[in-house]
């Protein structure tokens, strides 16, 4: 599902070169729910991002649902991004001035533009109940939900297009530890449905989701367990 192969990414400052990743090697099978743990500045980050189609390594290959992305430009990229990899963000990201239901129809707009709305209303629908929010709720703004309540809905958006993958970029660090729990869950609920999951967390509790642990520092992996 997801390959990486002597991956690096170099950043150039000026005379010196900063390396954030330095010759990973990581094979994600279909169906795993990976937890990718370090510190701060470690590069897990930099590593979900190169995973997520959003930046390209420096060097070394990345395979996609056997897709390689090296070569591919900025079109080929967005594909494989609104197709295959759904997201999901520390902050949320929701547009306010969208209900909740508005937020998850906005990636089909850009997939399905011949589709009738109102079938994507009900995809939308759908997948709100897979993020079990609840249904009274979809007409509702992000400001008049908790946080637990936007991130079920950021969840239900990554999902509306049914890709075959989530990166979840600390999707519980604006929650409140018992919230943050109950999204876990749900990610561990998608992933036994079929979702392969990824998660870059700094909690050590979080841990105890994942099938496997990647731990990175200084831009290598020092760990797998």
């Amino acid at each position: 599902m997801i390959i990486l192969r002597n991956v690096w990414k170099i950043y150039k400052l000026g005379n010196n070169k900063v390396y954030a990743l330095k010759n990973i090697n990581l094979k994600i099978d279909e169906g795993e729910f990976i937890i990718i743990m370090g510190p701060s500045g470690s590069g897990k980050s930099t590593l979900l991002n190169i995973i997520g189609c959003l930046d390209k390594p420096t060097k070394g290959e990345v395979y996609i649902d056997k897709i390689k992305i090296n070569n591919l430009d900025d079109d080929g990229l967005t594909k494989i991004r609104r197709d295959k990899i759904g997201f999901v963000f520390q902050q949320f990201n929701l547009i306010p001035v969208l209900t909740a239901l508005e937020n998850v129809e906005l990636p089909m707009v850009f997939k399905y533009r011949n589709v009738d709305d109102k079938v994507k209303r009900k995809r939308a629908l759908k997948c709100l109940k897979m993020a079990e929010l609840d249904e009274k709720l979809a007409n509702h703004y992000p400001s008049q939900l908790s946080g637990g309540q936007q991130q079920r809905v950021a969840i239900a958006r990554a999902l509306v297009n049914n890709p075959k993958i989530i990166l979840a970029d600390e999707p519980t660090g604006a929650l409140d530890s018992k919230t943050g729990k109950k999204i876990m869950e749900l990610l561990k609920k998608l992933n036994k449905e079929g979702k392969t999951i990824v998660v870059v967390t700094h909690d050590q509790e979080l841990a105890k989701f994942g099938d496997r642990v990647v731990y990175i520092k200084d831009g290598e992996i020092k760990d797998v367990y």
